[in-house]
This record gives C-alpha cells, sequence and structure tokens, in this order.
C-alpha cells in the first residue's frame, strides 16, 4: 500500500493499492488500525467490489470497472456517536461528487446531476439522454461511516447490457471521457482530490445547516416532471405500493419527495426505485 501526494482537507492519509477484494474492506481494517477521520482507500481494481457494477447474474450485471481506468475509493469518516452523523450522508456525498465532476471538467456545469438516492448522472447534449458515471454506498458500524464511491472516469466502451436496476428503471452506464474527451492522463486522481475538497466543506458544516437541500435540488434528476416510485417504504402510509406523481424535491434526512396523482401534498419516501417507463423519460 502506497499514499498518493492528494491534499486531503481531512487531514488524513490517501492510501492506493493496484488490487484489492473492496475498498471497504480495506477501510474497515484501516479503521481498525486506529487510522483518522478521512482516511482515504483508492484502488485500480476491485475483485469483488460492491454496489452495482460488480458481477451479479441473477440481476443481469456482469460488468466490471475496467482497470485503472476509474476512480474507485472509501473513505473512512468517524463520529463520537450514531447520533453525531450528519444528514443524508449519500447524497451529500453525491452532491460532492457531482460539484467536483463539474470543477475538473468546468464545460459539463449544468449537465451533472443526483439521481436519488446514490447515483450521478451526466446529461449528454449528443444524445439528449442521460447515463450513469457514478454510484455511493454509505455503511456505518454507529460511529465509524465508510461511503464507497466509483465514479467512471476514462473507461471509454462498455456493454450494451449494462444497466442499473429493474427493466423499467434502467439508466446506461457511461464515463465523463465519453462526454470530454480531452480527460488529462491522471484525470482520475485529479477528480479525488477535488471530491475530497467538496465532500469536507459539505459534511463538516453544523448539524442544523441545510443549505445542501437547496444546492441537491437544483440538480435533482427528474425533479418537477411525473414519475413511478416503487419497491420502497412511505412514511405517510407505511407501504411499498407503486406511486406515480411530480418529483418535487428531497426532505431534511434525504428521503424523496413525491406529490403522488389527484393529490395535493408531498409524500416522504425514505427506500425505494424510482422507475424510468416511457412517461417520466
Amino acid at each position: 500500500m502506497k499514499t498518493l501526494p492528494l491534499e486531503n482537507p481531512f487531514g488524513a492519509a490517501v492510501y492506493h493499492e493496484e488490487t484489492v477484494s473492496s475498498t471497504f474492506d480495506i477501510a474497515r481494517i484501516l479503521a481498525a488500525q486506529g487510522e483518522g477521520h478521512g482516511t482515504v482507500i483508492a484502488a485500480d481494481f476491485q475483485e469483488a467490489g460492491r454496489g452495482r457494477s460488480k458481477p451479479d447474474a441473477r440481476q443481469g450485471r456482469p460488468w466490471m470497472a475496467e482497470r485503472g481506468k476509474n476512480l474507485l475509493f472509501t473513505i473512512l469518516l468517524r463520529y463520537a456517536d450514531f447520533s453525531s452523523i450528519s444528514n443524508a450522508l449519500t447524497l451529500r456525498t453525491g452532491l460532492a461528487v457531482s460539484l467536483a465532476i463539474e470543477d475538473l471538467v468546468p464545460a459539463l456545469a449544468g449537465s451533472v446531476q443526483i439521481k436519488w438516492p446514490n447515483d450521478v448522472m451526466i446529461l449528454s447534449s449528443k444524445t439528449q439522454s442521460a447515463f450513469k458515471a457514478a454510484g455511493i454506498l454509505a455503511e456505518s458500524d454507529g460511529k465509524n461511516v465508510f461511503i464507497g464511491v466509483g465514479v467512471n472516469v476514462a473507461q471509454r466502451e462498455f456493454p450494451e447490457e449494462v444497466s442499473v436496476g429493474s427493466s423499467e428503471s434502467r439508466s446506461k452506464a457511461g464515463s465523463i471521457i465519453q462526454v470530454f474527451p480531452n480527460l488529462a492522463e491522471n484525470a482520475r486522481f485529479d477528480l479525488l482530490e477535488k471530491i475530497l475538497f467538496r465532500l469536507h466543506g459539505e459534511i463538516e458544516k453544523p448539524k442544523n445547516d441545510e443549505s445542501w437541500r437547496e444546492s441537491l435540488d437544483q440538480r435533482l434528476y427528474k425533479k418537477g416532471e411525473t414519475v413511478t416510485f416503487a419497491n420502497g417504504f412511505s412514511i405517510a402510509n407505511g407501504s411499498g405500493a407503486l406511486v406515480e406523481g411530480m418529483l418535487s424535491g428531497v426532505g431534511s434526512g434525504g428521503e424523496l419527495l413525491i406529490i403522488p396523482k389527484g393529490e395535493q401534498r408531498e409524500r416522504a419516501f425514505v427506500s425505494g426505485e424510482l422507475n424510468l417507463t416511457h412517461n417520466s423519460l
């Protein structure tokens, strides 16, 4: 394991391995060894990476990130207790990633959006469609939080069958280089440094500071459009029924807000999946 010469505003090390089972696994080891808040482990390749880009025959997701082309890392965040953990960490990490992509490629300003709850999308001006450029996964053991991030940076080709979600909620995978071919050779590490600065700015704010919601609302994928939402849990009625309505925003805890058809008030949903049917494309 080597240390990358990157500036980390958290004041912790940024480690790198060529091949790991999962950056989550290494981050847990680093936590047990006493590494500090903001420690990062990045890798060129994950043999058993978590999330939706790992092999999963049941879900038809055979693709894995091409070695050395993308940004794969986990950051360790330490808190005094569960109540100290920042709200909506996954979404706020998505916000940091989206802002950092625009920092890296200013030409993409206004084209990087966040698909609730954990994907970052890029709108392609050439195809007038969106593709998934990044995914985020957060886990906690009560005090430590591990946030895994995967960003498709320099991978130029993706199998046709690669998609995320059910047959009605697919998001094609794509990369930054596909919309901006002039990326520098080490762009993934430049992006990592920019993500760390954006993430530090987001989560080191006072816990009652909700300015992130306005920033996120401005780039919330499908906001103001009719969507269907499935397989989740509604705070209002406790059911997982299919809901169709207008996506209106996110709540203070990161819950998705939808105004169902025929209703006037928002409902808040804490888990589930957006279905990108023909009605909502």
